[in-house]
């Protein structure tokens, strides 16, 4: 239930304002979310480089319905990549991508165009992308996208969230050889009609998903901070024959920390998910929804302690 509540008020305007006037506020975000500019972003992606982990970098927006707006988020992805470019991360620094912020309701077209100019700064940075996934009216164009993008860049990858009913046959269709897959559980909204609802439910969907994937001759991305999900896909893995480096591990920025350096300690690949910039809001919305400990952490922030 507070789970909804929480996803809800990630799209109201109102709460949003209220939200952003707290003066603690500030103090908790700054846990998810790595600054609001290219220069903290790469301090914090430098400090997860020098602890031997890999990172995926957001830059904050989405569901832009302006051309301009949508043109500007290409160039900041630009910009962003350029100024990683010296640190020689190569796939351990690549860059993930909402279509909505690259004007996808607006036309699949625009949002191509914008994506292939982010795919090609990439690709001169030995990096790659991933498209993240949107509530599901957008799974069809984003999958439609990524289609395109692969026959230029074949090392696009893409989210795809358990919680959806249509995900384990996305899950089959996407398993082949040289596809990438960011398995997530699923942070948006949904009817009944279209995800399941209960988190048993959820979890369930997600492990038919990862065996989907670790069974294929993909890359799967196994997005999560659950211990039982981490020893269910080492089991799939061992049943597989699949070895270190063929699947990894993908969590978010400022979330068990020491689990991440434990898995990379142990020799996985694990990736964390860097989001910066100023359209925070959404973003931050749905981690707190995410995960009850998220909500008490704000909570004791809130009340300073």
């Amino acid at each position: 239930m507070l789970g909804q509540l929480l996803l809800a008020t990630s799209r109201s305007a109102l709460v949003r304002r209220s939200v952003s006037g707290f003066p603690l506020t500030r103090k908790v975000v700054d846990r998810f979310v790595a600054g609001e500019g290219v220069e903290e972003a790469r301090t914090a992606i430098e400090r997860l480089r020098d602890a031997n982990l890999a990172v995926t970098v957001d830059h904050l927006g989405e569901e832009t319905r302006d051309a301009r707006a949508a043109a500007a988020t290409a160039k900041a992805y630009i910009t962003l990549l350029a100024a990683l470019r010296p640190l020689e991360l190569g796939r351990r620094g690549e860059v993930s991508v909402k279509l909505s912020a690259l004007g996808q309701r607006l036309d699949d077209a625009m949002a191509l165009e914008h994506a292939r100019e982010i795919c090609a700064a990439a690709d001169a940075n030995g990096s790659t992308v991933t498209l993240d996934m949107e509530d599901h009216t957008t799974v069809d164009s984003t999958l439609g996208i990524l289609r395109k993008l692969r026959a230029d860049f074949p090392s696009t990858g893409v989210a795809i969230q358990s919680y959806l009913f249509r995900s384990v046959d996305d899950c089959r269709e996407l398993a082949g050889e040289g596809s990438r897959v960011r398995l997530v559980k699923g942070a948006y909204r949904e009817p009944a009609t279209v995800a399941h609802q209960g988190k048993s439910d959820v979890d369930k969907a997600y492990v038919r998903c990862l065996r989907i994937l670790m069974a294929g001759q993909g890359y799967p991305m196994v997005a999560t901070h659950d211990d039982r999900i981490i020893s269910i896909t080492e089991l799939l893995a061992d049943r597989f024959g699949r070895g270190l480096g063929s699947y990894e591990y993908q969590m978010l920025y400022g979330i068990r920390t020491d689990r991440q350096e434990d898995l990379a300690g142990a020799g996985h690949t694990v990736r964390v998910y860097v989001p910066y910039g100023d359209d925070w809001y959404g973003y931050f919305m749905r981690r707190l929804a995410e995960r009850p400990a998220n909500v008490a952490f704000f909570l004791r922030a809130l009340g300073g302690k």
